[in-house]
């Protein structure tokens, strides 16, 4: 079965962080292809965010890696492979678990997984085919608060994804935060870090802490900060 990598994205890809993410994939998959893909968004419309549930219909491969141009791979990712081939699907919860905040699609404890970094196969199609109709057809806004009180998003994937999993009762296979790991909002953690989401740099220590996470005497340790 072939493996492999996917991004796709739209707009002007000189202001992403393109480079950086083929460098880190070449760095610790160099046996991996990785397919990026330029698609047509809509005229900068938030709702070409939806764009990315097609992501199954892209892929070239039997067993995906999709991950967001925003993300730095940190170390090998062969675990995250290898239960999306038994399980379907393999991801890690939102920083923002709640459904709930799609006011317009959820009241309970549906949960919100974040959509940078999925490891899939062809066994979530139905997912996937769920994921396409409801992102064109569902209310995705969310509210929220900030220093000026409160405001409208007015799209956004996760939710329409998130009602996808509800729709078809698929169980996918949960990877802890090291596998998506967002700084802005996940301020501690037990080492390595598998896969950054941010558009910042990862500082040198993160690289120190995985060098030494990778010698098999190492003791996994809690970090803040």
């Amino acid at each position: 079965m072939s493996r492999g990598i996917l991004s796709i994205y739209w707009g002007d890809e000189s202001k992403l962080p393109i480079e950086r993410l083929k460098a880190s994939v070449k760095k610790f998959h160099p046996e991996l292809p990785h397919e990026i893909i330029k698609i047509e968004a809509l005229g900068g419309d938030p709702r070409s965010l939806n764009l990315k549930a097609g992501m199954l219909d892209l892929s070239p491969f039997d067993e995906t890696l999709f991950l967001d141009l925003d993300t730095v791979v940190m170390g090998r990712l062969d675990f995250g492979f290898e239960k999306a081939r038994i399980f379907g699907m393999a991801i890690a919860i939102c920083e923002a678990p709640w459904g709930k905040r799609y006011p317009k699609i959820f009241t309970g404890d549906e949960v919100e997984y974040n959509t940078g970094v999925i490891f899939f196969t062809k066994k979530a199609k139905a997912v996937f085919d769920c994921w396409k109709e409801l992102a064109g057809t569902i209310d995705s806004s969310i509210l929220g608060v900030n220093d000026q009180g409160i405001y409208t998003m007015p799209a956004n994937d996760q939710g329409s994804f998130a009602s996808a999993i509800e729709h078809t009762g698929f169980n996918p296979f949960v990877l802890p935060l090291n596998w998506n790991f967002r700084p802005m909002w996940h301020r501690s953690f037990f080492g390595p870090i598998k896969v950054w989401h941010d558009y910042s740099d990862p500082p040198l220590f993160f690289e120190e802490l995985n060098t030494y996470y990778s010698n098999k005497d190492s003791i996994i340790q809690y970090h803040q900060g």
